[in-house]
């Protein structure tokens, strides 16, 4: 009695279905260890491998699970992904928890930043900013249409003294502050959107610079210039304390971030294990990466923060509470 081909293929050799699933497993699979190293290692470069890391706590989930899709098919392949899962978890999980105790002592100094997209809600915003009551507020996407929906809201009263540079469209910036500020033009040479920089001086007699970040996004031949833009933000100074505050279009996951925090700075939100609190995008789609800050001098301390939901931008904003040293 013969045997049919499709009998040798059954009993034999796997069926070419089971032989495309394998290389389909291997080739995700290849791509999640490849993500895993290029993050763990800093090896971004370009746009595409700049933007992907940003995603990089979703690449951590997706990795365990195809781990457990393909286990029962490819044990091999299933190692590999979870090894790709566990690389990539070691650098994304700590943001979720504290780092030491919240200070009690020191100069209280409160930043908020929101990215307004040129038509935030203002009376939403002004909310935020009486209840919150920030010392200075760093707004992003700031038109001269904004500037005029806010102050006749009440931020005027609320924060008098500013350095603004609105512009249309995503360009413009501006910082408001309750106390005196004193615009600083000569402190770096911002590269992209409008980024001022102010000294407030505090109450107590405190100086305190701050300076409202917004680079351009890492998109196609933008990247070079989002690179330059980190790298020309200002480093510490030993005459006053520093705080970056913005839309910085990058994570804790790229390399770039990470050497500015590596100048003297902290992240507000990963201090006290708020880390992973995605800040955009926030509208059709829940956000899912946390690309606005509040980047604190090192020498001070991160007492509270806050990501607040802002009507009408698809961007969350960052409160942070800090404590200056005495």
């Amino acid at each position: 009695m013969g045997i049919s081909v499709e009998d040798k293929e059954a009993g034999g050799a796997p069926p070419r279905r089971r032989r495309r699933s394998r290389w389909l497993s291997w080739t995700v699979v290849a791509c999640l260890a490849g993500w895993a190293v290029v993050r763990v290692g800093g090896l971004e470069a370009g746009s595409f491998l700049t933007q992907l890391v940003t995603v990089t706590p979703l690449g951590a989930v997706l990795s365990l699970l195809v781990a457990l899709l393909v286990v029962r098919r490819n044990r091999p392949a299933a190692l590999v992904a979870l090894v790709a899962c566990v690389l990539m978890a070691a650098v994304v999980a700590p943001r979720a928890f504290a780092v030491g105790e919240r200070p009690v002592g020191g100069v209280p100094f409160r930043v908020l930043t929101i990215n307004l997209f040129g038509r935030a809600d203002p009376q939403a915003v002004v909310e935020l900013v009486r209840r919150l009551r920030p010392d200075v507020f760093s707004a992003l996407e700031l038109t001269p249409r904004a500037v005029a929906a806010l102050d006749a809201a009440g931020l005027a009263e609320l924060m008098p003294h500013r350095v603004l540079e609105a512009d249309h469209g995503a360009t413009g910036s501006g910082l408001y502050a309750r106390h005196p500020l004193t615009a600083l033009p000569d402190l770096f040479t911002p590269i992209g959107h409008n980024m001022p920089a102010a000294a407030l001086t505090l109450p107590s007699g405190g100086r305190v610079e701050v300076v409202a970040v917004h680079p351009n996004p890492p998109l196609g031949r933008k990247t070079a210039g989002w690179y330059a833009s980190l790298a020309a933000l200002p480093g510490l100074s030993p005459d006053a304390v520093r705080v970056l505050a913005g839309d910085f279009n990058a994570s804790l996951d790229h390399r770039a971030f990470r050497e500015l925090l590596d100048r003297g700075y902290v992240d507000a939100a990963r201090q006290v294990g708020m880390g992973l609190t995605p800040t955009w995008p926030n509208r059709a789609v829940p956000p899912f990466i946390t690309i606005d800050h509040v980047l604190a001098d090192e020498r001070a301390g991160v007492r509270e923060v806050q990501v607040v939901d802002v009507p009408r931008t698809d961007h969350r904003g960052v409160y942070a509470e800090l404590r200056l040293p005495g």
